[in-house]
């Protein structure tokens, strides 16, 4: 389980910042304190509902439809975020043993729904997300790739923002380094260890992700439901395959050694480029049978125009024929009386 300081004292000398203090507490309510994780994290989830709603205005969807997507992505993506978590850190890490068959019980489900001490995943989130538009879509009869379309691509600005709690928390980040923007971390015994930003790097990552797929939809126009969300998925798991390679708090696959973040990013990538690829090239191959199609019927147009014309020409001749026969008659009746 996460072990926070209460403070850290950070710098990014490579980019000119010494070191500064930072506590990973707000400010106390109510006798509480508030995080700065958390409120960078629910900073987070507004941003992905604002996305949605200016999205959700340009389509048919009601906005109370967009509500009851909130309400329950919102409380089912916490639940998934913190069992992925808990499932991959190791499940026995939570389990109380010493106090008694109920005291047993309350205090392993008491670690377990513990977010406050630390530890969350992004991809579990995203997962039960994923399954609750699948059901609420199915209830309300709202097709389920239209509402992936736009939390994907409100997901990633969300994504962006989020981790930045890493940051007030000093976690996340990756192993030593000498890069221009490493971040110094000192330890309780003065000394401070340089490590890679990871948090830093999946946030441009993710803001640059939104703001092509933004750029895309006034360039490109969306061709069938689910192909933002496919870009979503493929630029997502491209850059967390290389920065999941990074970190140093790796959720791995029992004892083998795999990043269980890494592989899923490693299957999302190749997942939704394969797709993408393949969805093209039937487009492709649609159009081209529509663009036969419409030549076809053009020359059947023009072929049928044709036959007009000649049937045309035949009675102008026919015409002419009948003419010079007049003609010919009267001059024969002229003959006569002459």
């Amino acid at each position: 389980m996460n072990i926070l300081l209460e403070t850290n004292i950070l710098s990014f000398p490579g980019l000119g910042i010494g070191e500064f203090e930072i506590n990973k507490t707000a400010f106390s309510l109510f006798g509480r304190d508030v995080a700065w994780y958390g409120i960078i994290v629910t900073l987070a989830i507004i941003s992905v509902c604002a996305v949605v709603y200016y999205k959700a205005k340009k389509t048919e969807i009601s906005t109370d439809d967009i509500l009851d997507y909130f309400i329950y992505c919102i409380i089912f993506g916490i639940i998934g975020t913190r069992l992925y978590y808990v499932i991959f850190d190791g499940i026995g890490n939570y389990i109380v043993s010493d106090r008694g068959v109920w005291g047993n019980i309350t205090g392993t489900l008491y670690n377990i729904v513990a977010v406050w001490e630390g530890g969350l995943a992004i991809y579990g989130g995203i997962i039960s997300v994923a399954l609750t538009i699948a059901v609420v879509s199915k209830i309300k009869h709202i097709s389920f790739l239209k509402i992936l379309d736009m939390g994907g691509h409100a997901a990633l600005l969300g994504q962006a923002i989020g981790r930045w709690g890493n940051f007030f928390n000093a976690e996340a980040h990756g192993g030593e380094t000498t890069v221009f923007c490493r971040m110094g971390i000192k330890n309780s015994l003065g000394v401070t260890h340089y490590y890679h930003p990871t948090f830093l790097y999946e946030s441009l990552w993710n803001i640059t992700g939104f703001l092509l797929i933004c750029l895309l939809h006034k360039k490109v126009r969306r061709k069938y439901d689910g192909q933002t969300f496919l870009w979503y998925v493929t630029w997502y798991g491209l850059g967390r395959m290389f920065i999941e390679g990074l970190r140093t708090d790796s959720l791995y696959i029992g004892n083998t050694g795999i990043r269980v973040s890494q592989l899923l990013a490693f299957c999302l990538f190749i997942g939704g480029a394969v797709t993408l690829s393949v969805m093209r090239f039937m487009i492709i191959k649609k159009n081209s049978r529509a663009v036969t199609a419409d030549t076809d019927v053009a020359d059947s147009v023009e072929s049928a125009d044709g036959v007009e014309c000649s049937v045309d020409n035949a009675e102008v001749s026919t015409d002419s024929v009948g003419e010079a026969d007049i003609k010919s008659g009267g001059q024969d009746d002229e003959r006569g009386d002459n």
